[in-house]
């Protein structure tokens, strides 16, 4: 799951993003307001972290101007603006989730998933497609209730895959959604980590849409 990260503390953005990657979260992260709004924009996460004291364009300016701009990707504030009016200022202009610095690490993933688990539709924290159940919080997949190990990217590959159920999702948005700023892509990694998925797993669990991208079979079941 693929986090942006708008923090301009060095110290603090350091450890939150230290904190959010070893919860599995791939983070981007920024220093400025400009270039949060700009990369949030971009539609290529699965939300974001926004601190509102940010120089260049002050976090509350960046939330306006993003929903003013119909960008639904989800928002978590996190200030040390305390005062029950920035609250309420700051969810109304858009913010969908409002915390207050100083913040548990475990706590803010567990906000996190809870913001992209909404912006799907989807009310529980586990997904099923299948005799396939997948576990964000616990990273964990198992089949017909064992568990199977699978590598950090053949997980988010899953579970991108599978938050995304009944849509195609093409190469190019599933790189988006496991790799970072910084890493490397080959030209043939997607294809390698479904073709591990379907043997782990179950050969037609993916299917591929030739010419387009990759889908799950059918819409994850609620559990």
């Amino acid at each position: 799951m693929r986090i942006l990260l708008a923090e301009d503390d060095p110290i603090l953005g350091d450890g939150l993003r230290a904190g959010l990657r070893q919860q599995g979260f791939q983070v981007d992260w920024v220093r400025d307001g400009v270039a949060a709004e700009r990369e949030l924009a971009s539609g290529v996460y699965a939300a974001g972290v926004l601190d509102l004291g940010l120089p260049l364009k002050d976090g509350l300016d960046v939330l306006r101007t993003l929903r003013a701009s119909r960008v639904t990707t989800p928002v978590l504030v996190l200030t040390a603006r305390d005062a029950v009016p920035d609250r309420i200022r700051g969810l109304d202009l858009g913010a969908d989730d409002y915390v207050v610095k100083p913040v548990d690490l475990y706590e803010l993933g567990a906000r996190l998933r809870s913001l992209v688990r909404r912006a799907h539709g989807q009310t529980q924290d586990m997904l099923r497609c299948g005799a396939v159940l997948l576990n964000p919080a616990a990273r964990q997949v198992s089949l017909q209730g064992e568990l199977v190990p699978l590598s950090m990217r053949e997980f988010d590959l899953l579970h991108a895959l599978m938050l995304n159920a009944g849509r195609v999702m093409s190469r190019e948005q599933l790189e988006q959604q496991l790799y970072s700023w910084g890493h490397e892509v080959e030209s043939n990694t997607i294809e390698v980590y479904i073709h591990h998925l379907r043997r782990k797993l179950q050969p037609d669990l993916i299917q591929t849409v030739r010419g387009v991208g990759y889908t799950v079979l059918r819409t994850p079941e609620r559990v």
